[in-house]
């Protein structure tokens, strides 16, 4: 019985995947920027910038990055500065920062010619087992198996696997799936065609589940349960840190500084910042100013994936006494209407030069 009962398995994988094949050859997508001139590289970068990014979001920033960055040997040799600023908006940059080293290993230790293996490409900085996956299957056309958002949403629907997809176990069973139904042949197109599927038809919220390619097998779909999967991530409260960022302005210029290569924006441009208003006027002595006048905006907040920040912007009208920017490779003066320097700077960042800009126009 156990052989037979392992024959009908085997036969219900190639089904799934039969399907979800031919579904992706009438209705997937077949026309993004990353699958034109397909190779590792572009791959690779489209993979990580699609981590927690929806497409529609990605691609204009796919394309002016690839303009820039032609090669791995192109985006190896860069300054940091200038990856970050062509991420600039796109959020999580700690992706961007990866991508540059990783970049350089791939040129110190492969010649720059990324590597065809799971086990070789995990090795490198920020790619993870699905990343690896991705860049074999989809440029190499070789079996590997992928586990991205939208594919663990449907194959816990299909399966009918309960609880939270970021847990131990229920990860652990994910993978077993996922490794099960990847087909031996087309192991590429079959990866594309399961992001699809999980991105425009078993949708978090709406899944149009009367056009999906393999509802007749679906476990919650079948016992009209669809929305339950996959469990929930367990509430957390977050915690909420508060910051006053100093606008100091000299003529069109803004006084910016580069945060510590790793943390929260890290290696990133912004305005100098303290916790509180009562420590704003030892911020501008330690930069070398005294304050003529100082005005403090409403709170504003920007979240981030394990505490709040609640800030206020504090533009500042200040006297040099002793200012030693020049002489500080962290600091910048960034004339913010002629975007002089190629940068990265965080999205809440921009929006703060972008305002300040308007201001000074009106």
């Amino acid at each position: 019985m156990s052989g037979r009962s392992s024959t009908v398995n085997a036969e219900l994988n190639r089904s799934f995947s039969r399907r979800v094949l031919q579904w992706s050859s009438q209705h997937g997508r077949h026309d993004l920027p990353w699958q034109q001139q397909l190779s590792p590289y572009r791959v690779w970068v489209s993979e990580i910038m699609l981590q927690q990014t929806q497409v529609s979001t990605v691609i204009p920033y796919f394309e002016r990055f690839m303009q820039r960055f032609t090669t791995i040997a192109e985006l190896a040799a860069a300054p940091l500065d200038e990856v970050l600023h062509h991420w600039t908006g796109l959020g999580y940059y700690a992706r961007a920062r990866n991508l540059h080293r990783g970049a350089q290993q791939v040129v110190s230790d492969y010649g720059g010619q990324l590597p065809a293996t799971v086990s070789e490409l995990e090795q490198l900085p920020g790619i993870g087992r699905s990343t690896a996956g991705a860049i074999v299957s989809i440029a190499h056309g070789q079996r590997a198996a992928i586990l991205d958002g939208n594919v663990k949403r449907v194959l816990a629907r299909h399966r009918a696997i309960a609880g939270w997809p970021g847990s131990s176990a229920v990860h652990k069973q994910l993978w077993q799936v996922s490794e099960a139904l990847t087909p031996a042949q087309q192991s590429g197109a079959y990866s594309q065609a399961m992001m699809d599927l999980g991105a425009t038809l078993c949708t978090r919220s709406t899944p149009n589940c009367n056009h999906c390619p393999v509802s007749s097998d679906c476990s919650a779909y079948q016992s009209g349960t669809v929305t339950l999967y996959p469990g929930k991530k367990p509430k957390k409260i977050l915690p909420v840190r508060e910051r006053i960022f100093a606008l100091i302005s000299q003529q069109n210029s803004v006084l910016l500084q580069r945060n510590p290569p790793t943390g929260i924006w890290g290696g990133l441009w912004v305005p100098p910042s303290c916790e509180s208003q009562q420590q704003l006027p030892g911020l501008l002595e330690g930069l070398g100013y005294s304050a003529e006048q100082i005005a403090i905006g409403p709170q504003q907040r920007h979240t981030f994936s394990h505490y709040h920040l609640d800030y206020r912007v504090a533009e500042v009208t200040a006297h040099p006494q002793h200012s030693q920017v020049a002489d500080n490779p962290n600091q910048v003066w960034y004339n913010i209407a002629a975007k002089s320097e190629t940068i990265g700077l965080p999205a809440p960042v921009v929006t703060m030069l972008s305002n300040r800009v308007n201001r000074a126009i009106d």
